[in-house]
């Protein structure tokens, strides 16, 4: 498979003309570079599913709303490319050529920091939404532009992130384009942490217990078959919050959950009981901090 790195959208857009013109199906994987083996897992189900595959690697400045988690946001490009070659070096894909899109923030944003806003309504009410403003918004800037220059047949997100899927879903509403929206499952480290970019942030000692968001979330789906809703979420929240004080930490590390919730799969709206689930079911979400940086992971209930 051909692999080529690319940093101007003028380029992308040719390329995808091209491909476009031969009735090749396109997929686009959106990333914020720091690949880990989540990533691969969505770029390797593109390059199986379409003809002509479009990464990104770009940092996109406006969607944080914490100048220092952006400034501190991991940047490792060259390694991020050496992986993504790698796992084409395997071979049998259906993909005959991927893009490594990498542009920088003027040429995404040549105008300046763009002015449009997006709103979602009561899917970015909840959880994240209140927590970091503009950031949703943010998303869908570069989302949509991502789209307009890609125009792709699927897109590829994974749901560790599971409010900004939502969002997405309710971005293609609006904007009306015919573009498939793939969900791909959380990849986790062998001790159950969810992969993620800010993972390399965390010191060794906060590493070592950091998959205790994972196996306490994972008998919180067992209690849901006995337990009510909100003794769920309590029991939750009170877990993580007092692990420091039966198993002390050095340097003083500690849990800080900032939230959990328990939503619909769909709305993302808080459920006060099980049974208020829709068809998807439910799912808990949370966010925590550990070591000065922020976690988040899911549940499905």
């Amino acid at each position: 498979m051909n692999m080529k790195q690319i940093q101007k959208a003028a380029e992308l857009q040719a390329a995808v003309k091209e491909a476009k013109g031969k009735g090749l199906e396109i997929g686009l994987v959106p990333t914020m570079g720091a690949l880990h083996e989540g990533h691969l897992s969505l770029i390797e189900r593109a390059v199986k599913e379409n003809d002509f595959v479009v990464v990104s690697l770009f940092v996109n400045p406006i969607q944080f709303n914490n100048k220092e988690d952006l400034e501190k946001y991991p940047r490792t490009i060259d390694n991020d490319l050496r992986l993504i070659a790698d796992l084409l070096a395997k071979g049998g894909f259906r993909a005959s050529e991927l893009l490594a899109f990498t542009p920088t923030v003027d040429e995404m944003y040549p105008d300046g920091e763009p002015k449009e806003v997006y709103h979602f309504g009561s899917v970015e009410e909840v959880m994240e939404g209140p927590r970091r403003p503009g950031h949703f918004s943010g998303v869908a800037v570069v989302v949509r532009r991502l789209f307009d220059l890609a125009q792709p047949t699927r897109a590829y997100f994974g749901e560790k992130d599971y409010q900004q899927i939502a969002v997405i879903r309710s971005l293609l509403e609006q904007i009306k384009y015919p573009i498939e929206l793939v969900p791909c499952p959380i990849v986790r480290a062998d001790d159950g942490l969810a992969l993620s970019s800010r993972n390399m942030r965390l010191s060794p000692e906060a590493r070592s217990i950091a998959p205790i968001i994972n196996s306490t979330l994972e008998q919180a789906a067992e209690m849901a078959e006995f337990e009510e809703v909100d003794d769920v979420k309590e029991w939750v929240l009170d877990t993580l919050a007092s692990f420091h004080e039966v198993n002390p930490q050095p340097n003083g590390l500690r849990f800080e959950p900032e939230y959990f919730e328990i939503v619909d799969a769909l709305t993302l709206q808080p459920i006060a009981d099980w049974e208020e689930a829709g068809e998807l079911g439910a799912v808990g979400c949370i966010a925590v901090w550990l070591d000065g940086v922020r976690l988040i992971d899911i549940v499905k209930f």
